[in-house]
């Protein structure tokens, strides 16, 4: 019996709070226990991974003995990535969790899941529900087992999930190149010398230069989260103490990767995106695809879309979210997606999210011709963004509000805009000069700011107007 309320670490997509606190062995058995019984799981396999955080072990065992006490059979990955996850449960078409927290700082743990075929457990597919019925079994106990429940088989997916990522993407044959990784030392430690290197599969005309790569829960180098630049410092050095071609980062549970340019100098995600969208369109084109579909989120550069009209795709827009994102690639049939957050999506992946298939687009597409990754790069990348601000806000609406009654006098004044809502508030210009979104955060006290222009002054001027109003300056 526990007093625990699990309201605090079910998120919209996962599950994520502190250990010994949010989440404990009881805790997690019985969430293994309600995963089985939800999903209705009874007599088939459910794959369980983790990553190297200190409790993801016993809470892998913990969750398994949940799960199998409802009649699941659980089978145990061992150390996974995120994207392994989806990988297996994509192939062996099993249910299956890896317990991380992703980026989150070495107190915390989490719980990703997926359906059968890698299909997203997110809060409109079945999370909460999984969450009430938990927290039933948390407050009431948990029912009797089954008969005999199944012991947890063991099976490793590491070679199978490299060898299927190198036949989706052959970079066998580009040019020598020369990569600094930085795996923060989380689960792109273990994937990287799996996929890139010459561990598990014959080597490829790559020299890895690595950083970080000990898989270590306690993080002692930095965090593993290359979204914030002072994470991607150690990374940027090294690539031009190196004298690298170019230099990958990825988060904890490794499903994300950022890239830096042979000068140091990061590259947006957009950027990744489009040069990804151009290689896939290409490819579906040459198999006979008509009307290719793209998906990318209403953050990414507005250069995302023109990219992929020009190239003959078609892009369609969405929501911030991976469960949205992939929700729409199933519904359209879409052949990838890309996330400003460096999320990449590939129908090929069972239409989810890996960093490390990304990465070898990126290697694919810069081995493949003579330019150096800053100047290919810059083709995908024309425009001037903010990147993300965070203002720290109290009424969130009152502070949207006062910016659009700023945007109606200018509009008055003879700057015609456009106010769009599907995720937050975007105001654009109508002669495509800028646009920026402002974003609730729907866990924190944060109004999130993003925006683009068409030249470098023209994003300061609206990025410093927008952000004065709101944080009550102007």
């Amino acid at each position: 019996m526990t007093s625990t309320d699990l309201s605090r670490c079910f998120k919209a997509y996962d599950v994520r709070g502190l250990v010994g606190q949010d989440l404990t062995e009881e805790v997690v058995r019985a969430i293994g226990a309600a995963f089985a019984d939800v999903l209705e799981l009874q007599g088939q396999t459910v794959l369980i991974g983790r990553d190297m955080r200190p409790s993801s072990e016993l809470f892998a065992l913990a969750f398994a003995e949940g799960a199998a006490s409802r009649g699941a059979r659980p089978t145990m990955l061992g150390l996974i990535s995120t994207d392994e996850l989806y990988f297996a449960c994509g192939r062996l078409h099993a249910a299956g969790v890896t317990f991380t927290a992703s980026h989150n700082p070495a107190q915390y743990n989490g719980i990703k899941m997926a359906k059968p075929g890698a299909v997203p457990v997110s809060a409109e597919t079945g999370l909460f529900d999984i969450r009430d019925l938990a927290q039933r079994y948390l407050d009431e106990g948990l029912p009797d087992s089954v008969p005999a429940p199944a012991a947890p088989q063991v099976r490793d997916v590491l070679a199978d999930y490299a060898e299927y990522l190198r036949e989706l993407v052959d970079v066998s044959r580009i040019r020598p190149l020369k990569v600094v990784v930085d795996a923060g030392n989380g689960m792109g430690g273990l994937t990287t010398p799996a996929v890139l290197g010459q561990e598990l599969l014959p080597a490829l005309p790559l020299t890895i230069e690595p950083l970080y790569f000990d898989l270590d829960g306690t993080f002692p180098n930095h965090p593993a989260n290359p979204l914030e630049p002072a994470n991607l410092e150690d990374l940027r050095r090294a690539v031009v103490e190196h004298e690298a071609d170019l230099g990958l980062a990825f988060d904890g549970d490794a499903d994300r990767c950022f890239v830096v340019d042979e000068l140091g100098e990061p590259v947006t995600p957009s950027a990744i995106t489009a040069l990804v969208a151009d290689r896939e369109i290409a490819r579906a084109k040459a198999a006979g695809v008509q009307d290719p579909v793209v998906i990318h989120n209403l953050i990414t550069s507005r250069y995302v879309p023109e990219l992929i009209a020009s190239v003959g795709g078609r892009a369609v827009r969405t929501r911030v979210g991976h469960s949205y994102i992939k929700a729409v690639m199933a519904s359209e049939s879409a052949i990838f997606g890309g996330e400003h957050s460096a999320h990449y999506y590939f129908r090929d992946f069972f239409n989810a999210d890996t960093g490390m298939l990304a990465a070898l687009h990126v290697l694919a597409a810069l081995g493949s011709q003579g330019l150096p990754l800053s100047q290919l790069a810059s083709t995908y990348d024309p425009y001037f963004a903010s990147g993300e601000i965070n203002s720290e806000v109290e009424d969130k609406e009152a502070a949207v509000a006062a910016v659009l009654a700023v945007m109606t006098d200018q509009q008055r004044a003879g700057t015609p805009v456009t106010v769009e809502t599907l995720d937050g508030t975007t105001v654009s210009a109508e002669d495509g000069s800028w646009w920026f979104n402002l974003r609730p955060s729907n866990t924190e006290p944060f109004l999130r700011y993003n925006g683009e222009a068409t030249t470098p002054a023209t994003m300061a001027a609206v990025r410093d107007q927008v952000l004065a109003i709101v944080r009550g300056e102007a």
